[in-house]
């Protein structure tokens, strides 16, 4: 299978997948942790946002997060907004796993009576009539990518293979048609490897005609194609377990057991968006959004630290 089907099956395949059957949660008990997990910053600055989005459409647009953890950030945001700003409000989450959902109710159940889950977007976006304030936490990493190496002057896919032995092994293949990534017009040197997110322009396209009105925040670690691939020539696809880091070439014995992660490129979040009707508002680092719309940040956004690593990027449906 291509590296990609790999990818995705590992992490959401019904029966053996890390997010559908193996994780546990996020946050220091989990195999990793996320801004929202360390700090209540982000829950604080995306609450501020969320309000200046309702400001500008005149009215209190419902709450859709997407890939939400373990609800943290969910949960941080609903507070920051406190009583008077969440009445009336309806709030969504779109999660495909059934232990994080369950991790989420727990964590949500005071207030409940007025979030509903969904198993994806359409669902949500339904829900909310079209009209929605949309957000994201370390969600696009996790998207199935496509991995390409530059070998003899063409882009290659890898794709995986049973040996003999039982071991998974990599070949190349023909680069898919159609495949359209702002990295790909790197100049590379021999073996260099890069990830594309396809299945994100993909999904993408799938419920992008369903949200009429609102904003769309993504936040995430990434950047532009030079910033990521800069002295990385194996590229950027990694895994963790129990906090503890795994490269790539370590991922394939433990498949189904661990988080795969890649850098995200923002580049093409941004092209692919614009194809599908959406304008940017904002692009910048984490550390920025925090530090604009609250007073005080915390340890995560000092700078150097994580807040400069992670990119925030918001679009909007064009008027």
């Amino acid at each position: 299978m291509s590296w990609r089907d790999w990818m995705a099956s590992a992490l959401y395949d019904p029966g053996h997948g890390y997010y559908t059957c193996r994780i546990r949660t996020v946050g220091r008990r989990g195999d990793f942790a996320t801004s929202a997990t360390l700090g209540d910053a982000l829950g604080r600055a995306v609450a501020a946002w969320v309000k200046e989005e309702w400001q500008r459409a005149g009215e209190k647009l419902s709450l859709i997060e997407m890939g939400p953890g373990d609800g943290s950030l969910h949960d941080g945001v609903l507070k920051a907004l406190g009583w008077m700003g969440r009445r009336g409000v309806s709030s969504h989450l779109v999660e495909v796993s059934p232990v994080l959902r369950g991790v989420q109710q727990e964590k949500l159940r005071g207030r409940s009576r007025r979030t509903t889950w969904h198993g994806n977007m359409a669902a949500a976006l339904a829900a909310c009539g079209g009209r929605a304030v949309i957000f994201s936490n370390e969600l696009a990493d996790a998207f199935p990518a496509t991995l390409l190496q530059w070998q003899d002057g063409v882009w290659q896919e890898v794709w995986l293979n049973i040996a003999a032995n039982g071991a998974i092994v990599e070949e190349l293949r023909e680069c898919p048609a159609g495949l359209d990534s702002s990295a790909t017009g790197l100049n590379c040197s021999e073996g260099q490897r890069i990830e594309v997110l396809h299945s994100w322009r993909e999904w993408l396209q799938g419920w992008r005609p369903g949200w009429t009105a609102g904003a769309m925040l993504t936040v995430d670690y990434g950047g532009t194609p030079e910033e990521i691939y800069h002295r990385r020539p194996g590229g950027t696809a990694r895994g963790y377990l129990h906090h503890q880091p795994l490269e790539a070439g370590e991922l394939y014995a433990v498949t189904g057991r661990c988080d795969i992660t890649v850098d995200v490129n923002f580049t093409d979040l941004r092209r692919w968006g614009e194809a599908a009707g959406l304008t940017t508002a904002e692009y910048l680092t984490q550390r920025e959004f925090v530090s604009a719309r609250t007073a005080v940040a915390d340890a995560v956004h000092g700078e150097g630290n994580a807040g400069d690593a992670f990119r925030c990027l918001i679009q909007r449906p064009a008027a």
